[in-house]
């Protein structure tokens, strides 16, 4: 599949070996949600974690080490802030986290989608839990959005940085969290619409211009589909 995130690489640098360089850089940051500790290899960042209350940032570089092989330093230049368009270096995840990682990075600003649907946009269906532990040590949270991750009946779920803060950075999209709240309460987890038979996911902008008077409700893709319905060529909800 399409790698959009090894893409924000010089094409030159795209596959060069991770060994010439044995020792990477971290700094402290601002992010969407306040200050970061970020490691950044010649290539781009590579971790982002919360702040910490070490002084020396041990913990930080030990987890570093021990997940990417190399030693941190740190970074006397400056270090911009970070948002979804910070060049990323993730050639030390496997295809398969990367794949999820980079379906995940395709998800809009203000929109959510279920661990499942990840899972089918990778191409394995089946790996939804598999897909749950790769989002849950995403080394490059903030910039790889896994906050818009949900579970399948579109509760927000657990958030590495903290359910608070998930909802926080979904709000400051201009997702409409009391809205898709009440859907979950109710059960439903597709919307359809009657003047046009197709089915959206909740958060879907799509989903959002249906009006009350013609908003149908669905429990289940199946249930969509049995009423002839067909899935949002946007969200592609699985119907």
């Amino acid at each position: 599949m399409s790698d959009p995130l090894l893409a924000r690489l010089d094409p030159p640098d795209v596959g060069k070996d991770l060994t010439p360089r044995v020792v990477d850089t971290f700094a402290t940051t601002r992010g969407p949600l306040g200050e970061v500790l970020v490691a950044r290899s010649a290539e781009g960042v590579t971790y982002v974690r919360p702040v910490d209350d070490d002084a020396d940032h041990t913990g930080f570089r030990a987890e570093y080490r021990r997940r990417l092989g190399r030693p941190l330093l740190p970074d006397d230049g400056p270090v911009p802030a970070i948002d979804a368009r910070t060049r990323v270096d993730l050639r030390a995840c496997s295809p398969f986290e990367r794949d999820v990682l980079d379906v995940t990075a395709s998800i809009p600003a203000g929109q959510t989608r279920p661990y499942g649907w990840v899972a089918r946009e990778v191409g394995r269906p089946a790996a939804v839990r598999a897909v749950g532990t790769v989002l849950a040590r995403n080394p490059v949270p903030l910039i790889v959005p896994c906050h818009r991750v949900t579970k399948a009946d579109g509760s927000l779920g657990r958030y590495m940085l903290g359910e608070a803060a998930k909802a926080r950075l979904l709000a400051a999209e201009g997702a409409d969290l009391g809205r898709l709240a009440a859907f979950t309460t109710a059960g439903v987890v597709l919307i359809g619409s009657d003047t046009t038979g197709i089915a959206c996911l909740p958060s879907c902008h799509h989903a959002r211009r249906i009006t009350d008077a013609h908003r149908v409700p669905f429990r289940s893709a199946a249930a969509a589909r049995e009423a002839g319905y067909r899935g949002c060529r946007v969200c592609r909800p699985g119907v």
